[in-house]
């Protein structure tokens, strides 16, 4: 038998967790594995991705016993950290093209937009109160080298007769978002905004209504690999016919799948509320906001009138092991503090009450993979989402559950699965150190260009090393 060893989480404390997840409070946990349990299908982890996944397995076969396993408490990783940003796939369409193929490409990327329905679907029904606000994604520039980072993907989009994106003037921004740091971008209407620990708290409870089993605060130490596969946590086993290992950065603790996957850090603040003097300076809606930076910054609005700003960091996990800086960092946000001024100097001086940080699954082609364990063809995985992922992980849990039910439909066919076709990485130690010499290159890179000055040249040969790096 073969055991599969996963890596344990540093749960974060109270104080080190995200705005969002300290906004709804602890609230009534599921109760923790005890003693064994038998599963058709066990899922690890109660993100997103392994609720969607339980959910559509529901769907398609309502009499299979499903059981969640998460470490801490569902959407405690990636799903509960992120700035909440709703936007579809058509802003990736050139790189999802390249992995399946335009024609495939094009139905993914509408299937966002499917997806994006169904949230609003839910969240009109009362069934998740969500804090949904489809008030648009803006894709801008504050600098001369981020001009024009959407032309392709805008361009592809309108040929494939879909039409998704509108320009942006200066005027348009500013009116739309207070700021001026930015002067051109386009607009996706049908996207937005959401509140990412109550979508994952309402995943939950829509899970348990439909007679998904979730067991919180259950961490899995192994898996023993066979016909029949065996969870064990410190308190219990289940035993599973079938494995969905939906653990995001954590994937990285098995080597099969480290060959493929990068861990990086994104790091967010949340100010005070200051609803007023948002208002004052014409930010009043629920747009979601990113530059076109290698380290792009993300923000928005909170109903409540607080800013949330993210960056990522680019902070590199030597073969994929993090721990708990990756929940908040040292600096406490002192980067996004200094960008946050410079894109809102109106808000100098504003408490900022939450920083957070969390670690992002990227693979090199930053477009997800889905596929089942080389030798163990009962356990599945989903990775690469790569922070982006509230419009895009109900089309993965569609995916993963045809791939466990063995349909032969469009999901089980998908060029998304398949891990034999995707980019390997250096081994290490060579990667890490690799990619600290990109990172702080991509770093002095971006130093320069919201400036509007030229890197030298190393620096842009360097930076241009990082995976999924385009040209612009």
């Amino acid at each position: 038998m073969t055991s599969l060893r996963l890596r344990q989480p540093a749960v974060a404390p109270a104080p080190d967790r995200s705005f969002w997840l300290q906004d709804i409070g602890a609230g009534a946990a599921t109760e923790p594995l005890q003693g064994s349990e038998r599963a058709d299908v066990l899922i690890v982890g109660g993100g997103y991705t392994g609720l969607w996944t339980a959910l559509r397995i529901r769907e398609l076969a309502p009499d299979t016993r499903v059981i969640v396993l998460e470490a801490d408490l569902c959407g405690s990783g990636a799903s509960g950290r992120n700035g909440g940003q709703v936007h579809s796939w058509f802003a990736e369409l050139d790189q999802i093209s390249a992995v399946v193929g335009l024609e495939e490409a094009r139905q993914l990327c509408a299937d966002t937009v499917t997806a994006i329905a169904e949230l609003k679907a839910l969240h009109r029904a009362g069934t998740i109160d969500m804090d949904l606000r489809l008030d648009g994604w803006l894709w801008t520039a504050s600098s001369k080298a981020q001009e024009g980072a959407w032309d392709r993907a805008v361009a592809m989009t309108a040929a494939a007769g879909e039409h998704r994106f509108k320009p942006l003037t200066a005027d348009d921004i500013k009116r739309r978002t207070g700021s001026s740091a930015s002067y051109a971008g386009v607009v996706e209407t049908n996207a937005g905004t959401l509140h990412p620990a109550k979508l994952a708290v309402g995943l939950r409870k829509l899970a348990l209504a439909r007679g998904v089993i979730i067991h919180e605060r259950s961490p899995v130490l192994d898996i023993e690999a066979g016909k029949m596969c065996t969870a064990r946590t410190a308190q219990g086993t289940v035993q599973a016919d079938k494995v969905v290992v939906a653990a995001n950065a954590w994937l990285s603790a098995l080597p099969e799948l480290r060959r493929h996957l990068y861990v990086v850090a994104s790091q967010v603040i949340a100010t005070a509320a200051v609803p007023e003097l948002l208002d004052s300076i014409g930010w009043r809606d629920g747009a979601s906001i990113c530059d076109s930076q290698a380290q792009v910054l993300y923000y928005q609005r909170t109903p409540q009138g607080r800013v949330v700003f993210g960056r990522g960091s680019g902070e590199v996990a030597l073969a994929g092991n993090f721990g708990a800086g990756f929940n908040r960092s040292p600096q406490h946000g002192r980067d996004n503090l200094r960008e946050l001024t410079r894109v809102y100097p109106q808000l100098r001086g504003v408490r900022v009450d939450y920083d957070w940080a969390g670690p992002i699954d990227c693979v090199p082609e930053h477009v997800p993979v889905f596929d089942h364990l080389r030798d163990h063809p009962n356990i599945f995985y989903g990775m690469g989402f790569k922070g982006t992922g509230i419009a895009q992980t109900p089309i993965g849990g569609r995916i993963l559950a045809s791939l466990v039910l063995e349909r032969k439909d469009r999901w089980s066919a998908s060029g998304l699965v398949g891990i034999g076709r995707r980019t390997s990485l250096p081994p290490e130690p060579f990667r890490y150190f690799g990619a600290q010499l990109v990172r702080s290159a991509v770093r002095r890179k971006n130093e320069a260009e919201i400036r509007d000055r030229k890197a030298d040249r190393i620096t842009n040969l360097l930076a241009g090393l990082k995976p999924g790096s385009r040209n612009r």
